[in-house]
């Protein structure tokens, strides 16, 4: 399955990371500014738990 890369909609710079959850186990991230330098694949779980932590520190 290839990665279905997006951004935030609040990102006001490319100074950002993409994000692709297409997959059913892992989300991937990788920086916009140097994409080829590789991707990030962490698991769902763990994603969903580092994303609630942030949302309460926000």
């Amino acid at each position: 399955m290839a990665p279905n890369w997006r951004t935030s909609s609040h990102t006001g710079t490319e100074n950002c990371v993409e994000v692709a959850d297409n997959d059913p186990q892992h989300v991937m991230d990788r920086d916009t500014t140097a994409r080829g330098r590789g991707i990030l694949a962490v698991r769902l779980d763990t994603w969903v738990a580092f994303v609630g932590c942030v949302k309460q520190v926000w």
